[in-house]
């Protein structure tokens, strides 16, 4: 742990004027402050940290910010950042917990947040704190003294997280109490009016109804996936022939294929990456039909251990039976599915 501050990791990103307006997420977020935690769970490139740092502005009351990296694992650095966000809001709150975080002793995992609760309480002014890539915090210690701060919440902080993969917490619990607001990829995706703005108006593509239509289709409007189709599109290679380029964008288009690679397949063990390549020919699968390809008995836990992560995972019914790739996703993973299987074995499958 050090003791600077990197103030960079305290600000609210800044927004382009260009963002397409979604009124309605931001709505949901203010109705949210009533509550408890406010979840914004979704995969890589939802918007997730764009939808909070535009809703911003306009929620009624003040925000505090911490944009979180794997360096914050360490307890002592987390709780020191997290107090850090809320001074920038309410001037010395946390001091005391601050001075026991020097200690030399390890301290209890509820004691800090205990100190900052009781500080909090004694403050009249109304708190957002946003914590905004929090997938990155795996120490368990850390997940143990936050869901011990939600616990306890003081009724003026309301908690914000943004994430990649839902926090282990008993979420069901703050669902049955009405104590949570939820925005997922679902939510975070375009709807068809978004998507043409953005298209025709934001990117200036000029696009006829049928090849805007086709490239909704192919992004499924994941917000990176258009975003990174338009920048393609857009560079001199492609000839100007956007009909062309709309019909053969996939998953393993360069720009998309790094991104899916760096940001998800990168980030997952040896296992998981197996399991998703093997998997991806697969139109719809089920637990069966992934034990089948893989040759493995962990097909269920498998998929609801991906559909929890959000790995682009879509669920075709309420059961949580049957799953399908986002296309960009599996256009992906068989692109590369050669690379560590033969043809032989792939032709098996």
């Amino acid at each position: 742990m050090t003791d600077a501050i990197l103030q960079t990791k305290l600000y609210i990103p800044s927004t382009r004027p260009s963002l397409i307006p979604r009124p309605h997420l931001i709505k949901k977020l203010n109705q949210g402050l009533n509550g408890k935690l406010t979840l914004i769970s979704a995969p890589a490139g939802s918007g997730k940290t764009t939808l909070l740092s535009q809703s911003a502005a306009r929620f009624q009351q003040p925000v505090a910010w911490l944009s979180l990296d794997e360096a914050d694992n360490d307890p002592g650095q987390f709780w020191t950042y997290l107090i850090a966000a809320c001074q920038s809001v309410l001037d010395g709150v946390g001091e005391s917990a601050l001075a026991l975080l020097k200690a030399p002793q390890p301290l209890p995992d509820d004691t800090i947040p205990t100190i900052l609760i009781n500080d909090l309480i004694s403050r009249e002014r109304m708190l957002a704190l946003v914590l905004d890539d929090y997938h990155v915090i795996q120490n368990p210690a850390i997940h143990e003294s936050v869901s011990f701060l939600l616990k306890h919440l003081p009724d003026n902080l309301h908690l914000i997280i943004s994430t990649r993969i839902d926090p282990p917490w008993p979420l069901g619990r703050y669902r049955a109490r009405n104590q949570l607001v939820e925005i997922r990829a679902q939510d975070l995706r375009f709807n068809l009016e978004e998507a043409a703005v953005f298209l025709n108006q934001t990117m200036s593509l000029n696009l006829s109804a049928e090849d805007a239509a086709a490239l909704e289709a192919r992004t499924e409007r994941w917000a990176a996936g258009l975003q990174l189709a338009t920048i393609a599109m857009q560079t001199p290679q492609q000839g100007g022939d956007t009909a062309a380029f709309v019909q053969a964008f996939t998953g393993s288009h360069l720009y998309v294929a790094e991104y899916l690679v760096e940001e998800i397949l990168q980030q997952q063990t040896q296992d998981v990456q197996t399991f998703l390549l093997h998997t991806s020919i697969l139109e719809r699968m089920n637990a069966r039909l992934c034990d089948a390809v893989t040759g493995r008995q962990d097909g269920r836990a498998t998929l609801t251990a991906l559909y929890r992560a959000n790995l682009f995972v879509i669920p075709l019914d309420n059961a949580g039976q049957w799953f399908r790739y986002h296309h960009l996703f599996a256009d992906l993973l068989q692109a590369r599915l050669p690379q560590t299987v033969s043809a032989d074995a792939i032709a098996g499958k």
